[in-house]
């Protein structure tokens, strides 16, 4: 073996020990790396806006895997945790679903009873009420003799949401055949037995139901001689 050739594989061993060492100091890159992320864990996150009451369910949501020291102690690993819950406040699409977000579905209380009652969805709901909404319920009723004029009464008040089901298209009653159909949304009431009662009738009796939302803290009292209304007595 010449010189020049002894030189040639001097520099083939430099080159592969410098190509082991930058192989080496890769692998050490990824192992501190590691040691500093951690090992993954599900997380969930958002496939679209939830509007505020909603009832959760688990397609609203992505399965995602992210490193565990990136989440915060309250983020929800487990779908389970959303069962009977309903959303606090408006929760954003990509959003990373922790537990402050959500809240234990209203539940009956002493002395209620749930009623559901299918509401128009054109003039009683408008995509505003939600499960926790409270609502003022009226319904407008013919007089009971040609003569007689036409009513509108508030007939339960603040009465508390507990669920808004999926729009559904109405077939108009044998007498209305020529009528399109009706879409509406049933929504399901906690109430007492007596506006229980109220409601049922109303929706069987009434020309059209439609809920009033009422805000948040506000005042619900409606004085007696508020609650009937007729056209005729408008001053």
């Amino acid at each position: 073996m010449n010189s020049r050739q002894r030189r040639g594989v001097i520099l083939l061993l430099l080159s592969v020990l410098c190509a082991l060492g930058a192989f080496a100091g890769v692998l050490s890159v990824i192992d501190d790396v590691k040691s500093k992320v951690g090992p993954e864990v599900t997380a969930y996150e958002l496939r679209s806006d939830v509007a505020p009451y909603t009832t959760l369910s688990a397609g609203q949501f992505k399965k995602i895997e992210m490193p565990e020291r990136w989440l915060s102690e309250n983020a929800v690993t487990d779908l389970a945790a959303i069962r009977g819950k309903i959303a606090v406040t408006t929760l954003k699409k990509g959003s990373l679903l922790q537990s402050d977000m959500i809240v234990d579905q209203p539940a009956l209380q002493p002395g209620q009873q749930e009623v559901a009652i299918m509401i128009d969805a054109a003039t009683g709901v408008a995509g505003k009420i939600t499960p926790g909404s409270s609502v003022n319920v009226y319904a407008t009723f013919e007089g009971a003799r040609e003569s007689d004029p036409d009513q509108s009464k508030i007939i339960v008040t603040n009465a508390r949401v507990l669920d808004v089901g999926q729009l559904t298209a109405l077939e108009p009653d044998e007498g209305n055949r020529g009528q399109s159909p009706t879409d509406a949304v049933p929504i399901t009431f906690a109430l007492s037995t007596l506006d229980a009662q109220r409601i049922t009738y109303a929706e069987s009796f009434a020309k059209r139901v439609r809920l009033a939302l009422v805000a948040p803290g506000g005042d619900t009292t409606v004085p007696d001689q508020d609650r009937t209304y007729e056209l005729v007595t408008d001053k």
